[in-house]
């Protein structure tokens, strides 16, 4: 992944569209910036406000209400339809985040601070010209539909670039049981056995892995057939082709007449599929060519920075006093006063969390831990998970490490790319200080 500099070479020397190959999102935004104001790799402050513009800017209306924790505050209209954002950017590398007029959408604190949020871990924002640092992000309205970024400190970048690789992780394939009405664990514990059964009975070797999970998605007398379904999702996977194939789709069909009552599957059983895994390696810089080819066609060499700094995490920031203690308190989902937004790096998931005002934030601050966090989504118990603080957001970033295990491609989980794995945590319920729930149409505790 490239920085912003060759896309500024080429536009000083008069390009009107640079083609590129792969550089990072934000270097659509810094090679721009750069060539207009005339930055250097030492306009470290300028360069990383640039960098967080071009995060703002990189998933498109992400930044303009889409995708939104608090959707539903805003006129259904305004979202149908929402415009793209875009950046002014001072000399500085502060800027403003806005949308086209006349355009769908909204822009706020909150659907910018979700997408600061989004696919980021710590405090350190690296990229190859350089490090911004999340936590001076401030963040501040500057009229209807834009928000002023600006603060932003910038750091020299680590002296290696990313490289992406794709290699082939193996073979899948999956077949997904319905189960309807009375018995579900029962019913899907016999398919269960009985699938071990077959491919043992037909002599194949299992796949290395087989993972079964259970979505209990139906209701108690329910007046659709669908709404009174289950659905039992396995997964196998392993490096050689047939057996994951059809040795397992042959023992699931084999099934269909003498497994569960109401027996039936959502797809007939497929061959197994070839996955790809993504791993991202660091390269030392100097040893990547980065070549500009100007509108002459001239070649130009451009050399990485010479100013490197390695990574390093940063030391948590002072907490908030804590929100005053023996306040009466009321159980509520989390995302009545927090939005979230989540999504995936490799195999790990992070999930931004924020607050809206002072009062809430000083209870966040203490009251989600990653103890808290573990014990509100109990999939993450048995993982890694690191919690980072950013203040002048009002958030907390947690990363989870190994959730995804291999990757989107691999499919190893219901939701491959942790997109709700925020949904959900909004949706967890806790004692809530009843102050923070004032005006909110809080629902009936019910669990």
């Amino acid at each position: 992944y490239l920085g912003g500099s060759g896309i500024a070479a080429c536009l000083r020397a008069g390009a009107d569209v640079v083609v590129t190959g792969r550089v990072t999102d934000a270097a659509l935004v810094t090679g721009p910036a750069a060539a207009h104001f005339g930055w250097g790799p030492d306009d470290l402050d300028a360069l990383a406000g640039a960098v967080v513009a071009g995060h703002v800017l990189e998933c498109g209306t992400q930044a303009t209400g889409g995708n939104h924790a608090f959707f539903g505050d805003h006129d259904p209209a305004r979202l149908r339809r929402p415009g793209f954002p875009l950046a002014e950017i001072h000399a500085d590398g502060s800027s403003v985040i806005t949308k086209h007029d006349g355009t769908g959408g909204v822009v706020d604190l909150s659907t910018v601070t979700a997408q600061l949020l989004y696919e980021t871990g710590g405090a350190r924002y690296a990229g190859p010209d350089v490090t911004a640092r999340l936590d001076t992000v401030r963040l501040t309205p500057d009229g209807p539909d834009r928000v002023r970024i600006d603060g932003v400190r910038g750091e020299a970048p680590p002296p290696t670039l990313k490289a992406g690789l794709t290699r082939l992780g193996g073979w899948r394939n999956e077949v997904v049981f319905v189960l309807t009405g009375l018995g579900i664990e029962a019913k899907a514990d016999l398919v269960k056995t009985q699938f071990a059964d077959a491919l043992e009975s037909g002599g194949a070797r299992p796949p290395a892995e087989v993972r079964w999970e259970l979505a209990r998605t139906d209701h108690a007398d329910a007046d659709t057939e669908e709404r009174a379904s289950a659905l039992l999702r396995l997964v196998v996977r392993d490096q050689d082709a047939d057996a994951v194939g059809r040795t397992v789709s042959g023992a699931a069909i084999e099934l269909a007449l003498g497994s569960y009552p109401g027996f039936h599957v959502t797809a007939p059983p497929g061959k197994g599929a070839p996955y790809g895994v993504f791993e991202a390696r660091p390269v030392p810089a100097a040893e990547v060519e980065h070549i500009a080819v100007l509108p002459d066609g001239t070649r130009g060499v451009i050399e990485p920075s010479f100013r490197t700094l390695e990574l390093a995490e940063v030391e948590e920031p002072p907490l908030p006093g804590p929100y005053p203690s023996g306040k009466d308190t009321r159980r509520a989902p989390l995302g009545l006063i927090a939005g979230a937004r989540s999504g995936d790096k490799g195999g790990d998931a992070n999930v931004g969390v924020w607050v809206r005002d002072d009062d809430a934030w000083r209870w966040l601050a203490h009251e989600l831990s990653v103890e808290r966090f573990k014990e509100l989504l109990p999939e993450t118990a048995d993982l890694t998970v690191v919690r980072h603080v950013l203040p002048n957001l009002r958030a907390l970033n947690f990363t989870v490490h190994g959730l995804l295990g291999e990757g989107v491609a691999a499919q190893a989980r219901f939701d491959p790319q942790a997109k709700a794995l925020g949904e959900w945590l909004r949706s967890r319920w806790l004692p809530i200080p009843i102050a923070l729930l004032e005006g909110i149409d809080a629902p009936e505790v019910t669990a």
